[in-house]
């Protein structure tokens, strides 16, 4: 028995024509099963599967209306037996340079070393089987049971969903050529403005390069005070810094992490040009509010829309609030390409028209430059990935907040003893989740428990932006941002997050608190 410890496993044609005749109870389904029940990725070689269709026709024989069953019948009867089977596409590459006796194993070992991790083909072919690894018989494997890491996100699960999407707008922004600008570009601006319900998008090359530009639009220049949060990632106060611009601080709601708006007006002096509130983890900030007081100050607001994509605030969306909005597109974020990429969205015809020019160099036509501008076009593939994913991107939004009801639920006791502090939603708002953020005391020794379980955390932010080396400011006051930066932790928060999961995150808080008390919360047991 050869004990396999792997993170993805191929089947050969020869273990698909054999699941193809054997019933769902056969002793290699139920393996297989365990394994993704452990997080194991299965796989079907494409390359394989004309061979496949071809077996099972042979094996059927030739009556005709068997032979138009068969046809159809491999395909569907892997998925039904193994949900959540991916198909491994069939490179150029795979093909051997050389003669080979059976090209498809050598294919099979090379699209096998493409995949991360530790990767194994299960076969019945003896031949195969004894050119050892990657290869191993079917019916004489065992995989162990370990205690796997919760994955703090897992865009690999997002991607078995879509990858035929995926996959298709990559190769066809490889076949047509047009890697910068091509029109993926403006269908993504096209999908992302009927979504937002904002009259312009424009995409840009980083949700750092959406801010740069917003502020360069609405001409911030040296000496102009732009107010905004300083409990944020560096980025928003960056960009101002970068125009010569000064970042105006002003404290934290200390239940949503969101600027105060009661705050801000005093913060209004006569070099203040605009207002960019963050609409952080996900909730937006208190718009109406801002957009009243900006109205009043004759001020833009810009929402840092980062983390909020898909976010509503009083039924209105994230990025259509204000004169002015920006988001990223990091893959971490709820809306994430596979690499970087952000947008700017405004109402104004005119501003979108600036923000256009600005991506490119300040050009109003080829080669014709009226204003200065950076190199901050999105890449046309990055464009492909992200209308791929729009397709799932509402109901992804729904499974975040089943994710965080359920966090609620497990969590309850533990912040009814005081110990934690729950997000806090408003009610006018709904979130878009990009984390699941709670307050802990002695927070190192929680991370360092938590880790020591499996279980990854993350502190968004450690220090506020004024305490930066870069941005450093010695009078602030902000005691609120002080003190959520020194509790804040993130939990591990994705759509695919599942109970199971989860409960082993909320038990591993209740034992880091184990010494402080005894409780335990009777939903983690139930939950179990």
């Amino acid at each position: 028995m050869t004990t396999l410890a792997p993170d993805h496993l191929i089947l050969d044609s020869s273990v698909g024509l054999h699941l193809c005749s054997e019933s769902n109870e056969s002793e290699l389904v139920k393996k297989l099963h365990v394994a993704q029940e452990q997080g194991v990725r299965i796989w079907f070689y494409v390359g394989e599967y004309s061979t496949l269709v071809g077996d099972l026709n042979r094996n059927l024989g030739s009556m005709s209306s068997s032979k138009d069953a068969s046809l159809v019948a491999p395909r569907q009867r892997l998925e039904e037996m193994l949900p959540g089977m991916q198909w491994l596409s069939a490179l150029t590459g795979d093909i051997p340079a050389s003669d080979d006796s059976d090209p498809i194993a050598t294919a099979l070992t090379y699209a096998a070393a493409r995949l991360a991790g530790s990767t194994w083909v299960l076969t019945h072919d003896e031949r195969r089987a004894q050119k050892g690894a990657p290869f191993a018989l079917a019916g004489n494997f065992d995989i162990p049971h370990p205690v796997g890491r919760v994955p703090f996100i897992d865009l690999g699960a997002q991607q078995d969903r879509i990858r035929g999407q995926i996959e298709e707008g990559l190769h066809r922004v490889l076949h047509h050529g047009r890697y910068v600008m091509g029109e993926e570009i403006a269908e993504l601006e096209s999908q992302l403005t009927e979504m937002s319900g904002a009259a312009h998008c424009i995409c840009v090359s980083s949700g750092t390069d959406a801010l740069l530009a917003a502020l360069m639009a609405i001409g911030i220049k040296p000496g102009d005070e732009v107010i905004t949060s300083p409990f944020t990632f560096f980025a928003t106060a960056e960009t101002i810094a970068l125009l010569g611009g000064i970042p105006v601080y002003v404290d934290i709601d200390p239940e949503t992490f969101n600027l105060d708006s009661g705050r801000i007006e005093a913060a209004v002096g006569p070099r203040t040009r605009a207002i960019m509130p963050v609409s952080l983890y996900g909730q937006c900030a208190e718009m109406d509010d801002i957009n009243a007081i900006a109205q009043r100050h004759s001020l833009v607001v810009i929402e840092d829309a980062a983390q909020s994509f898909g976010a509503r605030f009083h039924g209105h969306s994230s990025c259509a609030l204000s004169e002015l909005a920006c988001t990223s597109f990091f893959p971490a974020k709820p809306l994430g390409a596979y690499g970087d990429g952000g947008a700017c969205f405004t109402q104004d015809a005119a501003t979108a028209d600036r923000l256009r020019q600005i991506r490119d160099h300040g050009q109003q036509g080829r080669y014709h430059h009226t204003a200065l501008g950076i190199n901050g076009r999105l890449d046309t593939i990055q464009a492909a990935i992200l209308s791929a994913k729009l397709t799932i991107f509402e109901d992804e939004i729904a499974a975040r907040q089943c994710v965080a009801d359920r966090y609620a639920m497990l969590l309850a006791d533990l912040a009814a003893a005081g110990h934690i502090t729950l997000p806090v939603l408003r009610p006018h708002n709904t979130s878009a989740w990009a984390q699941y953020t709670i307050r802990v005391p002695d927070r190192e020794q929680i991370q360092q428990y938590l880790a020591e379980q499996g279980i990854p955390s993350a502190v968004h932010y450690p220090a506020p932006l004024y305490d930066q080396p870069a941005l450093a400011q010695s009078i602030q006051d902000c005691p609120e941002s002080d003190r959520a930066a020194q509790e804040v932790l993130s939990l591990p928060m994705h759509p695919y997050l599942d109970g199971a999961a989860q409960v082993r995150v909320a038990n591993a808080l209740y034992e880091a608190f184990a010494d402080w008390s005894n409780t335990r919360a009777p939903s983690v047991a139930a939950e179990g």
